[in-house]
């Protein structure tokens, strides 16, 4: 089942699977996506709060089941971006380092991360060039921007 919200970047749809949220989808979207639209799911009510929220600013961390699938190396950076700390950042290399790999990695790192289906909430937008440009995001550079921008300009 999936919903679709709007947000600072840009309609988002929501897609969640047996109780769990599998998918965040910057528009435009996949022609496919599994299942009917539900705005009355409780996994994709309970997400569309906690994204409203972290787009206004008053969520820093978010509290939702996720069920993202992938291989058990992208499993890893993933879950390696949720210890990312809101307004913060890294780069590909420091974090794989943080794997346990060589900085070399990195280009591995940037694919894995590149894939993570659940973007916003897995903070992949996070991730920059160890030189501090912005490289790469699924969703484009200039909403990668938008959720920088959005953490930065809060803190103060």
């Amino acid at each position: 089942m999936w919903t679709v919200i709007d947000s600072p970047v840009g309609e988002l749809r929501l897609v969640a699977v047996d109780g769990a949220l599998t998918a965040i989808e910057f528009f435009p979207f996949a022609d496919t996506v599994a299942g009917d639209r539900d705005d009355s799911d409780p996994v994709l009510i309970e997400a569309t709060r906690q994204l409203r929220e972290y787009f206004a600013g008053d969520r820093k961390d978010f509290d939702l089941p996720l069920e993202p699938a992938g291989t058990p190396f992208q499993q890893r950076v993933w879950t390696a971006l949720r210890s990312i700390g809101w307004g913060e950042t890294t780069s590909y290399g420091a974090l794989a380092t943080q794997l346990g790999m060589a900085p070399g990695a990195s280009r591995a790192v940037g694919l894995a991360n590149g894939r993570n289906p659940i973007p916003i909430v897995v903070p992949c937008h996070r991730v920059i060039g160890a030189n501090g440009a912005l490289t790469g995001y699924a969703g484009g550079l200039e909403r990668k921007q938008v959720l920088l921008d959005l953490e930065t300009a809060a803190l103060f």
